[in-house]
């Protein structure tokens, strides 16, 4: 019952698909296994046995969406109302901005230290656009201090908000060995290449698991966004402590890795942001650099600041 005494009705379950859906899900989620593989298979990750999952959801994932969703969408509304004119703006105006060169200086955008301070003319055909890659770590010490709670909230948040202007987005959790016959587990929550409604609902499988592979999840996203249409390609880190998985994959190894592999993407235009909410703080910065790190202190503000962030690249 709820608190006034009206009944509160559940679902008590969801509705079955049909075997044509079953059939294409079966058939997306092999072709995110092929390309996943197929991403890592010329890089140090090559021998490392890799599963993509698409998870299900159920009908307790829904509810608990609902709650974590009834604070959080008035700020995400709120934030996107504001952007939603810019874009409109920004698609009839005579410059785009945020661009690495062009023939007007913007000082305003020096303040966001993204190097894209300049407009140019934009052809009549041409408008604005960005792709949003979330990665999420899902390492066992997601457990503590309320992470994965603030995990989940910020992957909602940047869902909706996405979802409201119309950017497409990736959102995929990872965690390493979690048996000996899977060395690296992806989860795709949201792909831009199959989307559905039920995506949201699926965010809350978000789990604490094991360990972490952070440069092999990296360089599958990475890969993803490069491949994408979108002049803008955006992926944020969401982790909280530094890289470590079996067997040698920790240190000045995967550190070295991780590095490598921002700088082969940035230069096939990935901007990378790495928001650390655990107690490996100060080794995130040192691996992504002063300019890629954001350092959430507050939990409970960090999905409104990482919506707020987003909005300023497009």
């Amino acid at each position: 019952m709820g608190e006034n005494g009206s009944p509160r009705v559940h679902q008590a379950n969801p509705e079955p698909m049909s075997e044509d859906a079953k059939r294409k899900e079966r058939d997306f989620r092999k072709k995110l296994n092929r390309d996943a593989r197929e991403i890592v298979s010329a890089s140090i990750h090559k021998g490392v046995k890799l599963i993509v999952h698409r998870p299900d959801y159920a009908p307790d994932h829904k509810q608990e969406y609902i709650a974590l969703s009834n604070e959080l969408m008035p700020v995400v509304r709120e934030i996107a109302r504001k952007t939603l004119p810019l874009l409109e703006h920004e698609v009839s105006a005579e410059f785009a901005r945020n661009h690495y060169y062009g023939a007007k200086f913007q000082a305003e955008s020096v303040a966001y230290r993204n190097y894209r301070h300049f407009a140019k003319k934009r052809p009549p055909t041409e408008s604005p656009s960005l792709a949003v890659g979330l990665r999420i770590d899902e390492s066992a010490s997601m457990a503590a201090f309320g992470r994965l709670e603030a995990a989940k909230r910020a992957a909602i948040a940047v869902y909706e908000f996405c979802q409201i202007c119309h950017i497409p987005i990736l959102i995929y959790g990872d965690t390493a060995d979690v048996s000996k016959m899977e060395h690296m587990s992806l989860f795709a929550y949201a792909d831009f290449h199959k989307t559905d409604s039920y995506d949201r609902f699926r965010l809350m499988g978000i789990r604490a698991r094991s360990n972490n592979r952070d440069g092999l999840a990296l360089r599958i996203i990475a890969e993803k966004l490069a491949a994408a249409p979108q002049e803008t390609k955006l992926l944020i880190s969401l982790s909280d402590g530094q890289p470590k998985a079996m067997d040698d994959y920790t240190g000045s190894y995967a550190a070295q890795d991780m590095q490598q592999t921002i700088a082969e993407y940035e230069r096939k235009g990935i901007t990378f942001l790495a928001a650390a909410i655990g107690q490996d703080k100060d080794v995130i910065q040192q691996i992504y650099g002063n300019e890629r790190f954001l350092d959430i202190t507050n939990l409970r503000e960090f999905p409104a600041k990482l919506v707020r962030m987003i909005a300023r690249y497009l």
